[in-house]
């Protein structure tokens, strides 16, 4: 028997009360099957996470200051005044080190030296021997670790930046790069490899040639390929005024190069300071020269030179002296030539690689017109090109173009190059 309507218009007035079981089930609605157990997991993140801030208290800035509300400039500037200067001295030895009395042997430049103990905020492994350290001076007791004294002329000398040429930008060098590779990259990728042969990886390279072959080209593409530090120095940089100051800093360069995990020192123009000794007759020591002994004991004297990787780059190597060029010190030579039809080929590529050029140029025809060239001139043939399409005001560079930066940068500047000159010396 059907309800009667009224029936259902008081059903609708008045409905059923939802029993546990329906609240439960609307509860579900939307909800996935992990949904619980994440719901769960954000809870315990949020409580961790409050905990935490609690422990932390203050939460500094960015910039390592508490916020300027909680800032208390006049007792900080009480305690700065209460805090006496430290004076800088040199740890010498450690008497019984690893114990409970420990002592240090502290020397204190002009003054004398000093068996110490240590202060209340450095711990033993902090110390060692040979360290500059900061002493108070009551008690002269060690109260702080200090870097080591490295000059800022020295330091300027890390390439911080990557240089952007790659090995792909270094045409008509191809047995060079793969010699250059294998010194400076295999012992850093592949060390076991020496292990096992039981050898010592190649230490040094010295790269000569003519001007403009690519010899610094080829250091800036291997900064840009390893990730070890590396410090360029010019030749010229270490010739100081003062008596010791070229020594010194090589001194330094190297202290510096130690501390790293690996690195590559780039001596660009070495026959600067790396030129033979002589007798200039007149009785004076030459400081060049005292630099240049500096540079051959570090590369190879009583400390171990580390992971350390020595590139030198020069016009002149007859010039240069035979201690700095034995092997053990510069175990390479590598030479670099002028570069055959094929290199100048590639080397035409590269360089009209970003330009703007026509169609179906015949680069190796070019390359013939360009007999005993470097990359140097190959490069000023391009870019002159590059300035006769500008003065027509065109906006590709045509063959033509190049023809004629031919004729004038080969053919017409001959007289000013230098590679017949330097060609005599390698």
């Amino acid at each position: 028997m059907a309800p009667e309507p009224e029936d259902d218009l008081m059903s609708e007035k008045n409905p059923r009360p939802l029993d546990e079981d329906d609240i439960a089930l609307l509860k579900t609605y939307g909800l996935g099957p992990y949904s619980n157990s994440i719901k769960k997991v954000e809870k315990d993140i949020k409580e961790m996470a409050k905990k935490i801030n609690d422990l932390c208290g203050i939460k500094e800035s960015d910039t390592g200051l508490a916020p300027p509300s909680q800032w208390d400039l006049v007792s900080d500037k009480q305690m700065m005044q209460e805090e006496q200067p430290l004076q800088v001295a040199r740890c010498t030895k450690i008497i019984s080190p690893n114990t409970d009395d420990a002592k240090y042997v502290i020397n204190v430049k002009q003054i004398a030296k000093f068996v110490v103990g240590l202060g209340d905020k450095v711990s033993p492994t902090d110390i060692e021997e040979g360290m500059r350290v900061g002493v108070d001076r009551n008690k002269y007791q060690i109260q702080i670790p200090l870097p080591p004294k490295i000059d800022p002329s020295v330091t300027m000398m890390t390439v911080e930046e990557k240089p952007d040429v790659t090995y792909n930008d270094v045409g008509g060098c191809k047995d060079q790069i793969e010699k250059m590779r294998e010194v400076v990259e295999l012992p850093m990728l592949h060390p076991e490899k020496f292990v096992k042969l039981g050898i010592d990886p190649p230490k040094g390279v010295l790269c000569y040639g003519p001007p403009g072959t690519g010899k610094t080209l080829l250091a800036r593409a291997v900064a840009n390929r390893t990730d070890a530090c590396f410090i360029r120095v010019i030749g010229s940089e270490l010739v100081q005024k003062y008596v010791g100051e070229g020594a010194r800093m090589v001194r330094e360069l190297f202290q510096m190069a130690r501390s790293k995990k690996a690195c590559i020192v780039f001596f660009d123009e070495v026959d600067a300071i790396g030129g033979a000794r002589f007798d200039d007759g007149a009785g004076g020591d030459n400081e060049v020269q005292r630099t240049m002994l500096e540079i051959v004991n570090q590369l190879d004297g009583f400390d171990a030179r580390g992971n350390i990787k020595v590139l030198m780059a020069t016009n002149r190597p007859d010039t240069l002296d035979p201690a700095l060029l034995r092997p053990g010190r510069l175990d390479r030579k590598v030479e670099f030539g002028l570069p055959d039809l094929e290199g100048r080929t590639q080397i035409f590529k590269i360089h009209t690689r970003a330009m703007n050029c026509e169609r179906d140029i015949r680069f190796e025809l070019l390359a013939r017109l360009c007999p005993n060239s470097t990359g140097a001139d190959i490069r000023s043939v391009c870019t002159e090109a590059g300035m006769y399409a500008i003065r027509a005001r065109r906006k590709t560079v045509t063959e033509k173009d190049f023809l004629d930066a031919v004729n004038k940068v080969i053919k017409g500047y001959q007289k000013f190059s230098a590679t017949p000159k330097y060609m005599v010396y390698n």
